[in-house]
Order: C-alpha cells, then structure tokens, then sequence
C-alpha cells in the first residue's frame, strides 16, 4: 500500500510539473435534486450536469483516494493491520496526524504594506552577514551564508538554531526534511503561506558536521539577528527548539517545560515549540500535537494583537 502512495505522489507530482493543477474527482457526486415545480425535462438536464465528475485540487485527489481505501484517516483499513503488515507499519500510519489536526484555511489577514528603506537595510546587512569572519571556523567551512526567508514586513517570525547541509548549500533556511515539516506546520497547521512569515536562525553558517552553535560563535551572530528583529519588527516570534529559545531569551530551560506559555523579547511575545528536526526523530501523536497546540496559539495571539 505504501508503494502505490509513492506512485500516486509521484504521479501527483508529474501532473503538476505539466500544468495540471486541478483533477477529477474519483467518483461524482449525487446529482442535485430537482426544484418543486420543475418540469421533467429541466430534471433530466440538471442530472445529466450534475454527474458529470467534480474537479477538485490534487490534495482532495490523494485525500479521497486515503478515505476511500480506508487509510491514514479511521477507515475500517486503517483500524486493523493488512496481513503481512508489521505493527511498527500499522503505529506509523495512526500517527500520520495528530489527534486534533486543526483546519486549513484558517486564514489571517494581510501583512502590514512593506517598506523599501527596511528592504535595503536588510539587503545591505545580509551583504554583511556575508563578509562575516567572526567565527573563523565557521567561515572556513560554510558554503555560504544563510541569512534570512520571507518578506521583511512579516508579522510573524520563526528563529531556528543554525543551518544544515541543505541550507548551506541554497542560502536558504528550513529547505531540508525540517524545513518541508515546518512548511506544513505553517500551512496546515496556521492557515498561513511560508512567503507571509519570516524565517532566520541564531547562526548564520552551518556548525561542521550540524553541531549545535557554540556560545561564542551564537554571541558573535547576535548582533545580526537583533538587528534583523529589529527591522522586520514581528508581531510574534516562534522560537524552533532548545537551542533558539536558550540564546534568543537567554534561557537554559528544557523546550518542553518552556512551552505551553508565553515569554518576552523586546516587547514582542515569544512563543517556543520543538524544532521541526526533532518531530522527524519522535514522530508521536503526542508530539505532533503539542506543536500543532503551540502554533494554534501563534496564530490566535496574531489576530487577537490585529484587533
């Protein structure tokens, strides 16, 4: 069964890369009932209209396709393990989601209008940012720098630890396995668009070997991220694990004790979670959840600061 979802995706994938954005459903629906006082004829057209298949998007496709086959979503498939199916097989697929996944869409309103003087002061410290050999280790060893993603009037800001070997080499932050994680959070979890947050880690090269960052090489990056708070002067701050919480609040205390509540960096409200990497590592329904409940909050205490 896993194998056919692998070949859906991959078919998914290759309908997108030709264009095709929207396809069938896999059965139509039932046709519309026919108004009182409709004449017989108008009946038979409406029903002839009526079932003909429905487009929906690719995501409802592979969602129709789960429900149907009974999977991964509480079908009678899903309660029972397929024989020959180990029980590690059957754990994974009752925790694909959280217990209480909350709802696409949710939807926020626009970003505050964007400013061209904070554009080219963030352009010109990236430039910066890119000379830098503070860290002379890190300097050695780093592709490049990986400064910042997303628009510099984001109301919302996430602040990771450092870069991995994915970021090193594109410049980007989270674009690894964490990143496409963080991207869902953002999405499915927030009713957001990752290009409507802003995203940046307490180091801006990437550690040898993805260590974590050394006091001295996350005080020599302060002054950059300070700055770039600063200037991008966020709503709401989302700390991503221990090490982002530790240096941005200066606080030792273990992730899962900090959150849950809120904390304070300039004036802005912080709120910490586990790190994308990290749900990688212990994907739980218990996990998931925490940081689905953590995210929730962000995206309540952003609309409630709105108005």
């Amino acid at each position: 069964m896993n194998g056919f979802f692998r070949a859906l995706e991959c078919r998914l994938r290759a309908l997108q890369l030709a264009g095709v954005r929207r396809v069938p459903r896999l059965w139509p629906e039932a046709p519309a009932p026919v108004a009182a006082g409709a004449s017989p004829s108008a009946g038979v057209a409406a029903s002839a209209v009526d079932s003909r298949p429905q487009f929906g998007s690719m995501a409802e496709f592979a969602r129709q396709m789960r429900e149907r086959l009974g999977v991964a979503g509480g079908g009678a498939g899903a309660s029972k393990a397929a024989p020959g199916r180990s029980s590690r097989s059957r754990g994974a697929a009752e925790t694909a989601r959280p217990a209480a996944e909350p709802e696409a869409g949710q939807g926020l309103p626009p970003r505050r209008p964007a400013d061209a003087g904070v554009d080219a002061q963030l352009a010109s410290l990236a430039a910066t940012v890119a000379r830098c050999t503070r860290c002379a280790e890190l300097a050695a060893s780093r592709t490049q720098t990986v400064f910042a993603d997303g628009p510099s009037n984001a109301e919302l800001m996430f602040v990771g630890e450092a870069p991995g070997q994915d970021e090193d080499a594109r410049g980007v932050p989270f674009v690894g396995r964490a990143g496409q994680l963080l991207t869902k959070i953002i999405t499915a979890g927030m009713g957001m668009r990752r290009e409507d947050v802003y995203i940046c880690n307490i180091l801006k090269c990437r550690p040898p070997g993805n260590r974590n960052p050394a006091p001295d090489e996350a005080a020599h990056c302060r002054e950059y991220l300070d700055k770039q708070i600063e200037l991008v002067a966020p709503k709401v701050i989302c700390c991503l694990g221990g090490v982002a919480s530790r240096f941005l609040l200066d606080d030792a205390t273990p992730v899962g004790q900090m959150r849950g509540q809120w904390r304070q960096y300039r004036g802005i409200p912080v709120r910490v979670t586990y790190h994308p990497a990290y749900l990688l590592r212990n994907y739980t329904v218990d996990a998931r959840q925490k940081v689905w409940d953590d995210v929730r909050e962000v995206a309540a205490k952003l609309r409630e600061l709105r108005g």
